[in-house]
């Protein structure tokens, strides 16, 4: 037997500060500087060793990756999207990363039917008649080892299209625009953006947000086609270090909106098109702890704003108010608040408006019928699925009288409906192929609820194959099961269908999400009772969700893997932490793991921003305490671990590859028998690789990592 491989060794170097009478002392602080090349080669040492010690798994990466290429329609076409005369989709290719973004013209206005590509369409071939190819990206990422799109926008006209590109993965874009009439570049570059950039409504100038020092979007700015970017008008800049700001336009082109948020409260102000002589006005000033969105409604013939907004309860409102500015507290209701129905967002158009909310833990669309007197019939748009994941998107025409819908359950994939509000019916355009065979009735799911600590109730959404267990009794044979996790930023971790999954799924794995509080999924109240100084709910919650699924039979200490991603990998390094008998292999993925130094140094990327969600620890003394009861870095201890793979990224501007790495030494460092990996993509940022086949294989190496740990590797 071939004896195991040696890890890396980080040298301690220590470094301490005084702080609220506590001495903290950190060996591993060096790691931080990233062009050091004593750090970059102990990351390159630590993924050398991860390959070596995963070596036996070659094959099976490989098989999965094949697995989920065989499963994927790999030449493929989006639905068609309609923006005023054309139809907008997006094209994949066999062989190619990336794909294209292509359009054709709309035929008939009044045909709201998307056209559909033959079923034989070549790769080299139109999709559909007329095709125009707006952006080709693989050509844009030739010569790049990361390649992202940050945004892409057409102008009112449709001549012109604004896109921004990241090739290096820290989420800085460069914006260009192409004239679709001659397929040539305009001289315009603006540089350093985040995400896109939004058209006015003349087409003549474009906004866009930049950030300072911190990566905070504090700036916005407006630039004129033809000039240069040392020229453009700064709009507005965002002071308070807790804001961050963005910039779009409402969907009747009349406004360019620019929001500024922390955490916890908002402000908007406005550009109307109609009377610009008026600048940018504030629709409402910023109340501590009061949260709204700002819309541009038509009702009842009237032009209107429409107002999302926390200040008559925790789970929201609709109000209206008119085009001026207006104080919260003199909105004209529209939807009042209810407790047991979290309202989540409202788009407008000419005939209806559609709501995104969701009641006991899932969500719902609601549609509102607008008629010349007013709001008219209220209700949801119904399927026949108990548990499943329902949104709307791709509806960029304020006058279309259909909704463009995305639904799917954890077996059934994803699938484009149309909605048409005007004779109520559901469209099924398009469901994700799954090659080979796939059915879904193979597979069962099911919504569990754990007892918390406390006496919370919390939901576990769980799939298996169907023929996986003995029979479908709670009393059946364990499976191993792999445990999904997140639980921060009101971010609600809903069903969702995964090809990648299969390759688990037909195993003989079981895959689950806790849903635990800090999430959005029973409310903003989840939220609440999961962050600051209730931030251990998150934790106790999952352990709670752990134990349920063990003691009700659905798995066992030694085949439950866990898994999460950036604050979802704090919860992965608090649970090992405080359950590390439960597990038998934890992945934490861009892990923010080292959450007590961050909080610490306002000067590193989003702190002051994040204060809101974890709090302050450098001015409030029990805020340090809270955090650093929790901390994963700083409560490593000399206790068993289960085996750990910590996957990040070199150039993540959220979560610094710095976290997850002092994290690995340390661990190894106390516990010189733990089995931990660090694995860093040195070129990519906090979404990992980039480029589909990429990651594929990516993902490929992470679910063979935890199907050895499930002890199914040779299944």
């Amino acid at each position: 037997m071939q004896p195991p491989a040696v890890p890396p060794v980080a040298d301690r170097r220590p470094t301490s500060r005084e702080i609220h009478g506590h001495t903290r002392v950190d060996d591993y602080e060096w790691l931080r500087e990233k062009d050091s090349p004593e750090v970059v080669a102990h990351l390159e040492a630590e993924n050398a060793h991860t390959q070596e010690r995963t070596a036996h798994l070659a094959d099976l990466r490989q098989s999965i990756f094949e697995e989920i290429k065989a499963r994927t329609r790999e030449t493929d076409l989006s639905v068609p999207t309609r923006n005023r005369g054309h139809w907008y989709y997006g094209r994949t290719f066999a062989g190619k990363e990336y794909g294209a973004t292509c359009r054709v013209p709309v035929s008939d206005p009044d045909d709201w039917t998307p056209p559909t590509p033959a079923e034989d369409c070549a790769p080299d071939e139109p999709a559909l008649p007329g095709e125009q190819v707006l952006l080709d990206l693989d050509a844009l990422a030739e010569g790049h080892e990361f390649f992202s799109l940050g945004g892409s926008a057409i102008s009112p006209d449709g001549n012109l299209l604004a896109y921004s590109t990241d090739t290096v993965g820290d989420e800085r874009y460069t914006v260009r625009v192409k004239d679709l009439t001659t397929g040539g570049l305009l001289d315009d570059e603006i540089t350093g953006v985040i995400g896109g950039a939004t058209w006015d409504r003349a087409g003549e100038h474009l906004f866009y947000t930049t950030v300072d020092d911190s990566w905070r979007a504090d700036k916005i700015w407006r630039h004129r086609l033809g000039t240069a970017q040392a020229d453009d008008e700064l709009v507005h800049h965002e002071t308070d270090g807790r804001f961050w700001v963005g910039v779009g336009r409402t969907r009747t082109d009349r406004f360019i909106v620019v929001a500024a948020g922390s955490k916890v409260t908002s402000e908007y102000r406005y550009l109307d098109a109609d009377h610009p002589e008026l600048g940018l006005q504030v629709f409402a000033e910023r109340l501590e702890g009061v949260e709204y969105s700002l819309d541009h409604a038509v009702i009842g013939g009237e032009d209107r704003f429409l107002v999302l907004h926390n200040a008559s309860g925790p789970d929201f409102e609709i109000g209206t108010a008119p085009i001026a500015p207006t104080p919260i507290a003199d909105l004209d209701p529209l939807v009042p608040h209810d407790p047991e129905v979290r309202l989540e967002d409202v788009d407008a158009f000419a005939g209806h408006l559609v709501v995104h909310q969701r009641s006991n833990g899932l969500t719902q669309l609601r549609i509102i019928e607008l008629g010349a007197d007013g709001p008219g019939d209220d209700y949801l748009v119904e399927f026949d699925k108990p548990l499943y994941t329902v949104g709307s998107g791709g509806n960029p025409g304020f006058f279309q009288p259909t909704v463009r819908i995305g639904w799917t359950t954890m077996a059934v994939p994803s699938s484009v409906y149309d909605y048409d509000v005007r004779t109520r019916e559901l469209t099924l355009l398009k469901q994700a192929p799954v090659l080979g065979g796939y059915d879904p009735a193979d597979y069962q799911e099911h919504r569990l609820w754990a007892t918390a600590e406390d006496g919370e109730r919390i939901p576990i959404s769980i799939v298996c194959r169907r023929d996986a267990r003995e029979d479908e009794t709670m009393g059946s044979a364990p499976l191993p099961t792999l445990l999904y996790g997140y639980g921060a930023y009101e971010a609600s971790m809903d069903p969702y269908f995964s090809v990648a999954r299969l390759s688990l799924l037909d195993r003989g794995a079981a895959f689950a999400i806790a849903h635990v509080r800090g999430g959005g999924e029973m409310g903003r109240r989840w939220y609440d009772d999961g962050k600051l100084m209730r931030k251990q709910n998150s934790f106790s919650d999952f352990v709670a969700c752990a134990r349920h699924l063990v003691d009700t039979g659905w798995t066992t200490p030694g085949t439950l893997v866990a898994e999460g991603a950036s604050a979802g990998g704090l919860l992965m390094g608090a649970v090992a932490n405080q359950a590390p008998e439960m597990f038998a292999g934890i992945v934490a993925g861009v892990p923010f793991v080292d959450a007590l130094t961050t909080m610490l140094d306002a000067t590193l990327p989003l702190t002051v921003t994040e204060y809101d969600e974890w709090g302050n620890p450098e001015e409030d003394p029990a805020v340090y305490e809270y955090m650093a009861s929790y901390a994963p870095y700083d409560n490593v201890a000399a206790r068993p671990y289960p085996p750990i793979l910590a996957e990040t990224s070199l150039n993540d501007t959220r979560v610094l590859y710095v976290e997850p790495a002092k994290w690995v030494a340390r661990i190894r460092a106390t516990n010189p028998e733990a089995d931990v990996l660090l694995r860093t993509e040195m070129s990519a940022g906090h979404g990992g690789v980039s480029g589909r086949y990429k990651a594929w294989h990516d993902r490929a190496f992470s679910l063979a990592w935890m199907l050895d740990r499930m002890g199914l590797a040779d299944c």
